[in-house]
């Protein structure tokens, strides 16, 4: 159930296994720095086409190994199209190695500091979004929006008069951990109003847009000026990320190699060639609407019997629990509780969290993964069920010793040991029902075989 996971086809996984893996590719196709990359440039020219004819993107680099390099890569790339080359052109420099000590200082300074307006990390946006922890905060002077605090949702008009306000050379929308929809059309007419550059993180609900779930204002790649996205989570791909941009950004992105890493991946660009010509299957906008329908039966099951569930449901696939309000827990002690009895999630700081990002206050669920089982709404009420038995029957301990004498604990709890019986047989039942590549068999060899 974690949101940001789920289980690629094996013919994914068998495109990643192969001998590419061993070939150094850096540049792009037709301009390498490394001879002998003829098929190398075939797959990676395959697959940036599937990914633009997929998503309608005017250009595709399929090079980053995640979607946190995809992220860095994007910062580059418009860094340097909207600042770098203007100066260099001022200056009268028409390569970087050119630049006298005195010139590339002038350029670093330009190219350091520039404004990033992101979503909060407690509100639902990724690290890679200024997090003061993360390299971002240092590249960038970061401001950051943030959601309601009555509703939990994103405010158009809060965000347009920051925007104003601070007047960022780029305006992210984005996130890891918000469950509605956003109005991409709206958010590029307010970058359109403070001139700046648009760009969008769709690593979570890629596969949404690929599936034509999120169409019209709603799909980012419509609007954009640069889109980034792992290939992985809703999309069902390998572990990767790519970037989609308008032409105006293509040669900017298409330098990630020398500018932020050494060579590709080319057996996880083949991989991420089979997960697009996967997506391009009109069974695989069935499997993207079934997701939404699952998060949002999942968000409803879980209401109905008393959970709190943060802004009230879900329109993506994933939705918060708030397990502070719902069962007196934390939630990292909710995670725990859950994993031991066989169910997986995460963790996941809540808007405005007073336990911060390390115990936080709630859990993220996700549906990818057990909508690629095969599980429909039926089973969603049923998982609901069976993380509520244990969130209810979990209490947390109370500390022995120190300055907390006598206050719950943040991390440590106890189960009812029938409630864990109970959820370790459902669990074990569902997936029974549902076997992960049911298409493999296991044939045990019998021991005289070894005689």
């Amino acid at each position: 159930l974690i949101a940001s996971e789920n289980y690629s086809s094996l013919a994914v996984q068998a495109a990643q296994g192969n001998l590419l893996t061993d070939k150094y590719a850096e540049g792009i196709p037709g301009y390498r720095f490394y001879a002998g990359c003829d098929n190398v440039d075939d797959v990676e020219s395959e697959a940036a086409r599937l990914a633009c004819e997929l998503f309608g993107a005017e250009h595709a680099y399929v090079q980053p190994h995640s979607g946190s390099d995809a992220n860095l890569w994007a910062f580059t790339a418009i860094i340097s199209a909207e600042r770098q080359e203007p100066l260099m052109e001022k200056l009268g420099i028409d390569n970087p190695a050119h630049a006298t000590k005195e010139q590339w200082d002038e350029i670093r300074k330009a190219y350091f500091g520039q404004k990033l307006l992101a979503m909060d990390y407690y509100s639902g946006g990724h690290l890679t979004h200024g997090y003061r922890q993360n390299f971002t905060s240092l590249l960038f002077d970061v401001s950051q929006y943030t959601v309601n605090k009555e509703t939990y949702l994103l405010d158009i008009e809060e965000i347009r008069a920051q925007l104003h306000a601070v007047r960022p050379m780029i305006f992210l929308i984005g996130y890891s951990a918000y469950p509605r929809k956003i109005n991409f059309k709206q958010m590029k007419e307010l970058a359109d109003e403070v001139d700046a550059v648009f760009m969008v993180d769709m690593a979570h609900f890629a596969g949404l847009v690929a599936g034509k779930v999120f169409t019209g204002e709603y799909d980012p790649v419509k609007y954009a000026d640069v889109v980034t996205t792992t290939t992985h989570k809703t999309l069902r791909g390998p572990r990767g990320g790519i970037i989609l941009c308008k032409e105006k950004y293509a040669k900017y992105v298409d330098k990630g190699c020398p500018a932020i890493t050494g060579g590709p991946l080319p057996h996880v660009m083949a991989a991420k060639a089979v997960a697009f010509q996967e997506a391009l299957k009109p069974e695989f906008k069935t499997y993207a609407q079934k997701i939404v329908d699952n998060a949002d039966a999942l968000a409803s099951a879980l209401t109905a019997l008393g959970a709190s569930v943060v802004s009230g449901g879900t329109d993506n696939h994933l939705l918060l629990v708030d397990c502070e309000k719902s069962y007196g827990l934390t939630g990292r002690q909710a995670e725990s509780a859950l994993r031991e009895c066989s169910l997986t999630m995460n963790r996941n700081a809540l808007p405005f969290d007073v336990n911060g990002p390390w115990y936080t206050s709630g859990i993220r669920l996700g549906t990818p993964a057990v909508t690629t089982l095969g599980m429909e709404q039926a089973e969603m009420k049923e998982i609901a069920e069976v993380i509520n038995l244990i969130l209810s029957n979990t209490k947390p301990t109370i500390i022995e010793k120190g300055d907390n004498k006598g206050k719950p604990s943040k991390a440590k709890y106890l189960i009812d040991e029938q409630a864990k019986t109970e959820a370790r047989a459902r669990v074990k039942a569902l997936l029974e029902r549902f076997p992960l590549y049911p298409s493999l068999t296991i044939e045990i060899v019998p021991e005289e075989y070894f005689a």
